[in-house]
Parts: C-alpha cells; structure tokens; sequence
C-alpha cells in the first residue's frame, strides 16, 4: 500500500496551541447548535446539509479576537461538525417510535442513549479506521479539500463570517413571521385546485360517471432555507427531488382522486374540500408507495456503490489487524492509543446489550441484536468513511445503510418471534445505533482528512469528537421532543421522511402492519425508474413524499444556482474568482439555514414553555395582527434571496487573469 505524501500547512515540527478549553466549549456550543438546525430542516425537507462549512467560519470569527490558532479553530469545528452528522443519524430513526406508535411521544433517556452509545461507537471505529482512509488510501475527500481551503484562506483576515452571519439574521426575522408559534404575518404558500370537468368511461359495458376531481397546485414555499438548500445541492440534485413532487403531486394525486368518484363528489361541495382531499390522498396513499419506492432506490444505490463498498470493507478488515499504536512518526499520526480504543468498544457493546434488552425485553433478541449492531456498525462505519473520501459527506447515503440494518434486524426478530411491540422497538432501536454510528464516521473521516491537511493532531480531533458526541447526545434529545410537541413529527408541516420509512418497514415486518399493494407498487415504480435510467431513483421517492411547495422552494434555488453559474461562465471567471464566489454563495446558503430552522427551534421552545408561562402566549397573540396572514407579503422574499444568492457573490468577478 503506497501512503500518500503530505505537507500539513502547519508542520508537523511546530507546537501550536490546539485542543483547548475554548476550542472544545466552542465546539460543544456549535454542535448543539447546527445539530438543532439540521434536525428541523432534515425533517422538514427531507435532506441534510454538512456543517463543515459554516463551522469552520464560525469558528475563525470567533477564535479570531481571542488569539486562536488555526489548530484550535479546526478542532473547534471538529467537535461541532459532531452535532449535525449526530442528528442526521437520530432524524433517520428516532421519530419512527413515535410514527410506528411505540412511543407516545420521544423519550428523553432513551433517544439519548441510541445517540450517545451511536455517536462514541462511530468515533472509536474510525480511530481503527483513520490511517488506512485518511492517510494511505488514494481518496480524493472533495468537501474536506473546500473546507480546508476555507480554513487557509480565512488566515489572511477574512473569514466570511458576514455572509453567515446576514443570512442567519434575514432568515431568522423572516421566520419569526411565518412561522404559525410566532408573529404571523406571512403565510407561506398559495394553494389552489384546478377543477376537472365530469368524465364518462365505460367499463364492461357499463357506463361509469366520473366528477373529474381536480389538479392541486401550490407555490414554492417562500423560505430563503429550503431555496437554500437548493442552492447547495445543485440544479441536477433539486431538479431529481422536484420531478418526484411533479409525479406524486401532479400524476398520481389527481389520479388517485379521480378514481375515488364519491370522495370526489363529497369533497366539491364544501369550500377547499378538494385540496384536503388531496393533501388525504398524498398522505395516506401517495406516501406509502414513495416508501416503497425509496426501499428499492436505497438497496439500488448500494448495489451502484458495490465497487466502492466492497473495496472498503476489504481494506477495512484487511488493515484492521496491522493498526496499532506503533509506527508513528510525528504527532500528525498520533491516534488514541488503541489498547485504550479496543477496550472501549467491548464496553459501548455491553451498554448496547443493556440498551437492547431494555427495548426487547428478551434476553436472546437482545445478545443477536449486540451481535448485528457491532458487526453492521463496524462494517457500516467502513464502508461510510471511504464514500465520504470519494464522493462527500453530503452524498453519505446512510438511509440506504440503515435500512439494511434494520431490514436484518427485523428478519431476525421475525425468526424469534419477537414480533410485538417490543420487538418493532428492538428493530428500530438496531437502526438507530447504525445510523448514528455511520453518521458520525463519515463526518469525522471528513474532518480528520481537513486536519490532515491543515497538520492536526488526530488524537485531539478524535476526543473533541468524543466530547461533542457527549455534549451533543444530552440535549438535542430535547430539541427533538420540543419540535415533536410544536410541530408534530410525521405530519405536513415535519413529514420526517426517512423515519417514515423507518417506521413503515418497522411496523410491517416485524408488527404485520404494512399497506403492502402501495408499498409494492412503489416498488415496481422504483424498477421502472431503475430501467430507464433515471438519476438518483431515491431522490425521487423523497420528492414524493415530501410536500409540494418544499420540493419546489428547493428546485428554485437550484434555478438560483443555475443562473449563477451561467453568469460566472459569461464573465469568464477564473477559477479562483469561481471558488471564492462559490464559497460566498455557500456561506450565505448556511446563514439561511441556521437561520430559519434555529428560530423554528426558538420559537417551538416558545410554544412549548406557554404552557408553563401562560404570559408567553399572552404576549405572542398580543403582537400578532388579527386577519388572515399574506402571501402577497411571502413573495417579497424570492427576489431578495435571488438577488443574495446569485448576483451578491459575483460583485468581485470580471473574469481577468
């Protein structure tokens, strides 16, 4: 194996302040923070958004004035990247014990601990894993790369942090009047149903009258985070989602109403029956079968990777005997010593086979359930870190991870008979640790190849991990429980889809309950789509089953990002104007998501805490004018976003060498 050669931009030699006091509260602060955030948008739209680069402007910004090294700002960053990767394990799974109905609502001690035993086990499996990926393996780490170019660039002064910070400020105060817990004044779509004329189909011979239903149309959502979002992710990305609301929302919905002739019918005699009609239809049945087009599209998505995914667990396994706490050279090889790292896994094991007999309550489910998740959670921790090195850590596709997690995890409890409720817990409860496990290790893959490259001292990356997970776990419990109890997970306004099809499978294998002719005709959906050749078929389950006016704010900051591009194209920029002018519209694109999704956290606590302080509701209802909301006011912001996101960022562009 040839190791790959580096010079760390600080070298090795140099002795440099960095895993300290400030860093590390920083850090923990950060990852509270941008975890609360990533959960509501992920719920809310169904993707997340890596934390690496707002994390690390944050951190210059505020490591700046109190004298921090380059050192304690990428150390900093490390441990706060642990809240948004950590979330983005819990959303996947947490919320199907609520949606499969295990739980009333989320528990506390529970959700912490599928969290914290997830997050530590994702940590010390990469500690095994972090030569082999980050300094031999020949992977080119694209979002680590950027974010360690951030990170250099912000050492001559300017960190970026007022396009953070403005887009944060903007989206903050716009979702302080949208958002139905606090001053509304906006509302945030316009909806209407196109009535189809009544229609008569003869059918064996027998005429059938049809009302015709109607086609349900909504505007994008006027919400600078999910144009956000879709300035991100792409054109390509947002445009895949937004042709899965096309099909679900204008093929199959209006089909699905057209063929239900009476619910037609008593629908069009109450004013806005047929949009609750078909806001009906695409919950109760249009959902199920994105569920199961997503199961196809997950498994499909891991058999494309199948050369990726079996050159790592090879190389996992095969390097996993040689690693150990010799052969180091400088402190940029320094791991964790791994007569401490080994050990630790066999206790997390332990804690894990307590965690499972609790949700079980069977002594033999709980041993084969420790037994999967070690094995799964090692192997899946391998397999997420090398995707992370070759495509990123915002394509980790960890859904499809667990679900084949869960899907084994199920069978086996099947085979016991453990098919209760308890069981359907156990199942979810393997997922949970998984996904949390997986998301961890491909976040720090990512933020150990940006310390690589910057020369941090792996050992202190990996326990600020550890302290983020720690700090991270015991309270973004309580985040997700407030925004459960604001805003109702598993509903419209927070589908949580892939919890959804957590709690779907969940549910059906284990518990029997399972709207198996929907589900299985997602399925042949997914195939054909798979047969066509169509991009990202899991993309496109997700657009199904998220609401419509989110999928179309998404794909309009996916036109934003269009548009900026051919402008930068028409300007002949360098590539050094085009990565700086990127980065701003990135950097601007964070600010509106930790914007709008941290005030929906704020203002959920708001609503939450009324019920203790009765004068908190008093005072929201005093501010808040009497009428209807308007929308003619949410259109104020898609020009301001456009001109944000794709004229700001080129002010300093005109294309000379």
């Amino acid at each position: 194996m040839n190791e790959q050669k580096n010079l760390p931009y600080v070298p090795a030699t140099t002795d440099m302040a960095e895993l300290t006091v400030k860093a590390v509260v920083l850090g923990v602060i950060m990852a509270i923070v941008l975890g609360a955030a990533n959960a509501y948008v992920g719920m809310k739209a169904g993707l997340t958004v890596a934390a690496a680069f707002p994390a690390a402007v944050v951190a210059m910004a505020v490591l700046r004035p109190f004298n921090g090294t380059i050192l304690e700002e990428n150390n900093a960053r490390t441990t706060a990247s642990v809240g948004e990767s950590l979330m983005a394990g819990a959303i996947f799974t947490i919320p199907a014990f609520v949606i499969t109905g295990a739980w009333d609502t989320l528990r506390y001690w529970e959700s912490t601990a599928i969290m914290f035993i997830g997050g530590v086990l994702g940590v010390l499996f990469v500690i095994v894993l972090r030569r082999t990926l980050v300094v031999e393996a020949d992977l080119p780490f694209p979002e680590s790369v950027a974010a360690a170019e951030i990170v250099k660039a912000g050492q001559g002064g300017q960190t970026g942090a007022k396009y953070v910070v403005g887009g944060l400020g903007l989206a903050a105060v716009w979702e302080l009047f949208k958002n139905s817990n606090g001053i509304l004044l906006i509302k945030e779509k316009a909806e209407a149903v196109i009535e189809f004329g009544r229609s008569s189909i003869e059918i064996l011979g027998v005429p059938n009258e049809y009302p015709g239903g109607g086609l349900y149309l909504s505007s994008p959502a006027a919400s600078p985070m999910l144009m956000g979002v879709g300035f991100i992710i792409g054109l390509r990305l947002s445009a895949v989602v937004f042709a899965g609301a096309v099909i679900g929302w204008l093929f199959l919905v209006p089909l699905a109403v057209f063929l239900n002739p009476a619910l037609s019918v008593a629908a069009a005699s109450d004013p806005g029956g047929l949009i609750a009609l078909s806001e009906d239809v695409w919950f109760n049945q249009i959902r199920p079968l994105a569920v199961g087009t997503m199961i196809v599209a997950a498994f499909y998505t891991l058999y494309n990777l199948r050369g990726p995914l079996t050159s790592g667990i090879r190389k996992a396994f095969g390097d996993i005997g040689t690693a150990g706490d010799g052969d180091v050279r400088d402190r940029t090889d320094v791991d964790l010593p791994f007569r401490r790292v080994v050990p630790a896994i066999g206790i997390m094991a332990v804690a894990t086979f307590f965690l499972y007999w609790y949700f079980a309550q069977n002594l033999v489910g709980a041993l084969i359930l420790t037994v999967v998740m070690v094995v799964l959670g090692f192997l899946f921790a391998a397999v997420a870190g090398y995707l992370v090195g070759l495509i990123g850590n915002s394509n980790n596709p960890i859904s499809g991870l667990t679900l084949s997690a869960l899907l084994i995890a199920a069978i086996l409890m099947v085979a016991i008979g453990l098919t209760d409720v308890h069981g359907v817990a156990a199942v979810l409860a393997v997922a949970g640790v998984v996904c949390c496990a997986a998301g961890i290790a491909g976040d720090m893959m990512q933020d150990l190849k940006v310390g690589h490259i910057l020369g941090g001292t792996p050992w202190r990356m990996e326990l600020g991990e550890i302290i983020g997970v720690i700090g991270a776990s015991l309270v973004l419990a309580v985040a997700l429980n407030v925004m459960h109890g604001a805003y109702t997970i598993g509903s419209a306004e927070l589908p949580a889809p892939q919890a959804g099809l957590m709690a779907l499978i969940a549910n059906g294998i284990v518990g029997g309950e399972m709207a198996w002719p929907l589900v299985i005709v997602g399925m042949f959906f997914a195939l054909g789509l798979i047969l066509v050749e169509a991009p990202a078929p899991m993309l496109i389950a997700v657009g199904m089953y998220l609401p419509f006016y989110s999928t179309a704010a998404i794909f309009v900051g996916g036109l934003i990002h269009w548009a900026f591009t051919r402008e930068l194209d028409r300007r002949n920029a360098t590539e050094a104007e085009r990565t700086a002018a990127t980065n701003k519209g990135i950097l601007l694109s964070s600010g509106f998501i930790a914007g709008e999704s941290l005030m929906a956290v704020l203002l959920a606590f708001v609503f939450m805490g009324s019920d203790f302080v009765p004068a908190i509701s008093r005072v929201m209802e005093s501010l808040t004018p009497a009428g209807e909301p308007s929308f003619l006011l949410g259109l104020l912001i898609y020009p301001v976003v456009i001109w944000l996101l794709g004229w700001l960022p080129l002010r300093d562009v005109d294309g000379r060498d």
